[in-house]
């Protein structure tokens, strides 16, 4: 048959769409475009809205033009009434099911009977093929769910309460990862910080282990709720100093307003939030720092968003994820009073023109300044792209192919310009 796979969401379900298609192809099938397909893999997320709406239609569309249509993720956990309603023959594969889509793809060949699998335990998310999106990148997935509640989150409902996968699983997927000649290692899951509080194995001990891995390689440690790092922040801050671990912080604020982290459910107060990040910039000078933060949740007033305006001015974060609130099915935020979306949209842009302003002064004034570098990938227009210690982006265009430098490599360069997107920088070294 021949099959195209398009994944939406974040690196997990990045991580499954590279395993589901290495399965397709180890079962003799073709992976083809999306318009040469006879099957379309659809593999989804359901966070906000807009992608939601995107997906169900291109599940309608599909079903319309008489493609077989198998849909995973984490939609079919959570909306598989929706699913169906646009596409009654779609084929359904749990978030946890990974494994199953050669058991799906063999019943399309043989019976063509509609098929739902979904298992209770998350099977086959290590130790597998895969085919990554970039070959010098590993995207490792350390655990399944979550232990928490925010009253906005519909993830944590597809994906259940917390699994952490085991320790030893976890490092030989990524011994393997490295021997294959991958040189960035992601972490990744719905929030990195919960990893082994099932187990006995926690973040920080599971970051030694894997940072005892020889080769030459880079660690970058995925998102983190400032509720799960307050109790390993200490030894989290000492697994940090490991040279293979990239000094990049995300965690996600979502609202610098107490009253409204309180609504969110969000087990944390501004103040604590704000230790963890004062405590990790005291150990790492050139700290990078990512959050999220949701504007126009319900109970939101005027002097709440200032908060967070405020706070964006005074932690002055290197990157935002901004979402517009959107009350999402099964969460306990969706019988709240909605704000009028107008105010909302008001903020967002509000928000957004004052985290452009300061990253783009943050950029400007690391222009002349010199790092020590990690080449990590090709760059999209011409030479390498490379990683500073904390992760900023810096892209190397005289890096040619013939030039011998290329990912695992590092070298000290001079930063001569900014964009929107990324440095360039020239080799000093």
């Amino acid at each position: 048959m021949k099959v195209h796979v398009s994944t939406y969401g974040c690196s997990a379900s990045q991580a499954s769409a590279e395993i589901m298609t290495a399965t397709i192809r180890d079962r003799g099938h073709s992976l083809v475009s999306e318009k040469d397909a006879d099957v379309l893999v659809i593999n989804t997320c359901t966070v906000k809205y807009t992608t939601e709406q995107k997906i169900l239609h291109k599940i309608r569309e599909a079903g319309e033009l008489g493609k077989e249509v198998v849909v995973s993720g984490c939609m079919p956990e959570v909306q598989l009434d929706d699913i169906l309603a646009r596409n009654p023959e779609a084929h359904i594969l749990g978030v946890n099911s990974v494994s199953g889509i050669g058991q799906v793809l063999d019943s399309l060949d043989s019976s063509g009977e509609n098929v739902r699998l979904f298992m209770k335990k998350p099977e086959g998310f290590q130790n597998v093929p895969r085919i990554r999106f970039n070959p010098n990148i590993h995207i490792c997935q350390l655990s399944q769910g979550c232990n928490y509640s925010c009253a906005y989150c519909i993830v944590s409902i597809a994906r259940g309460k917390l699994r952490s996968f085991e320790p030893e699983e976890i490092f030989a997927d990524i011994k393997n990862a490295v021997s294959e000649g991958c040189r960035e290692i992601w972490l990744t899951s719905q929030d990195n910080g919960q990893y082994g509080t099932d187990k006995s194995v926690l973040l920080p001990e599971l970051l030694d282990m894997i940072c005892g891995i020889p080769g030459d390689f880079k660690v970058r440690v995925g998102m983190m709720n400032p509720f799960s790092v307050i109790p390993i922040l200490d030894d989290l801050l000492d697994s940090f100093e490991n040279e293979k671990v990239y000094k990049l912080l995300h965690l996600p604020i979502q609202s610098a307003s107490d009253s409204v982290l309180e609504k969110m459910n969000r087990y944390h107060g501004i103040e604590e939030a704000n230790d963890v990040i004062r405590k990790f910039r005291e150990r790492f000078d050139d700290l990078t720092l990512f959050t999220d933060i949701i504007v126009g949740f319900p109970g939101e007033g005027e002097e709440d968003f200032r908060k967070s305006l405020e706070w964006v001015k005074e932690f002055r974060p290197d990157k935002v994820n901004i979402s517009r609130y959107t009350p999402r099915p099964l969460t306990k935020a969706l019988d709240f009073r909605q704000i009028d979306s107008r105010i909302i949209v008001r903020r967002s842009n509000e928000l957004h023109d004052a985290c452009e302003s300061i990253k783009l002064n943050s950029k400007n004034s690391l222009v002349g300044r010199e790092f020590n570098v990690f080449i990590s990938k090709e760059a999209k227009q011409r030479g390498m792209m490379a990683r500073t210690d904390s992760y900023l982006p810096v892209v190397i265009p005289e890096c040619g192919p013939d030039s011998g430098l290329g990912p695992g490599v590092s070298c000290r360069v001079s930063i001569y310009e900014a964009t929107p997107g990324y440095f360039l920088g020239k080799i000093i070294s």
